[in-house]
């Protein structure tokens, strides 16, 4: 038996309402994603960072895409508990800490620790940082946004 959640959204998603923002965050999606790192990672990225969130759409959304991209439902399951898991790469590994730490900057007092940055500068170049960066950034506004105003999983 399934529990159906009814929710309506508060109102309708402030980036389509704001006019030119859905192109603004759009043209810096595109630009953060062009720098070559691969797209899983940047994924799971986004679904870890809208995990600790608690984003529903952006949950629902960074799943289906992984699914698209051909992940294996271990991994993309994984990614919850990716320190637990033997599925991912030690490149993947320092991304999603990355996206742990800037996800989480309010927990401690060096938001991302000079540790976690030299491991994640290990794996990326400095545009391959950067890239990671705005991503992380990027979807920590997106799961803002639709925490704050209540947008409904699957209604993408």
């Amino acid at each position: 038996m399934t529990d159906t959640i009814t929710r309506t959204s508060r109102i309708p998603n402030p980036a389509l309402t704001v006019p030119g923002a859905m192109e603004a965050l759009q043209a810096l999606g595109a630009a953060s994603t062009s720098s070559g790192l691969p797209e899983a990672t940047l994924t799971m990225v986004h679904l870890r960072a809208s995990q600790i969130n608690g984003c529903g759409v952006c949950v629902d959304m960074h799943v289906r895409e992984l699914e698209r991209l051909g992940e294996r439902s271990r991994r993309i399951h994984g990614v919850a508990a990716w320190r637990d898991q033997p599925w991912f790469t030690e490149a993947e590994r320092a991304a999603l800490a990355l996206t742990e730490a800037g996800t989480r900057i309010a927990d401690r007092g060096e938001p991302v620790s000079d540790d976690v940055w030299a491991e994640a500068a290990r794996h990326y170049d400095e545009a391959e940082l950067a890239a990671l960066v705005l991503n992380i950034a990027q979807i920590n506004l997106w799961n803002r946004v639709n925490a704050m105003t209540h947008q409904v999983a699957g209604q993408w």
